[in-house]
């Protein structure tokens, strides 16, 4: 059955997927429960609820971001587990795309310094996916 979730990742890029998936999902729990936690990991500065201004809505980015990440990392789980190889492919491009641009926004000034990390951690994560499924591509072919 094609379509059966197993209880582990049965490649390598799934593998590469699903610890991707389960690190999203964990930065997505800790900004929905721990918001100024994610914001002090992520290089920007937190501020206390009483000392925002009116119109701050940092916190209502943040939770929604936060849920994002929350359910792609849930996706990428379950694309692991169902070892859904196409999806694999279609998240490299679009992973090396958003380190480009949270590289960009550190260099530019728009955000800390301390936000190169989460490019860089799409960027080596989509490189490891892209190797592992040319990897298995070549023995494939072997």
């Amino acid at each position: 059955m094609e379509d059966f979730v197993q209880p582990l990742p049965r490649s390598l890029s799934g593998w590469t997927m699903a610890v991707f998936g389960l690190l999203a999902a964990a930065m997505g729990v800790t900004g929905l429960v721990a918001p100024d936690a994610l914001l002090s990991l992520t290089g920007f500065e937190a501020v206390p609820d009483p000392a925002r201004t009116e119109g701050d809505h940092t916190v209502v980015f943040l939770t929604a971001s936060s849920m994002a990440a929350l359910n792609m990392g849930v996706y990428y789980v379950l694309a692991a587990l169902s070892d859904w190889r196409p999806f694999f492919r279609w998240t490299v491009p679009f992973r090396l795309l958003t380190c480009t641009v949270f590289t960009l926004a550190v260099i530019g000034g728009r955000a800390p310094a301390g936000f190169l990390g989460v490019g860089l951690w799409e960027g080596l994560g989509a490189l490891a996916t892209g190797l592992a499924l040319r990897h298995e591509a070549r023995r494939a072919a072997t």
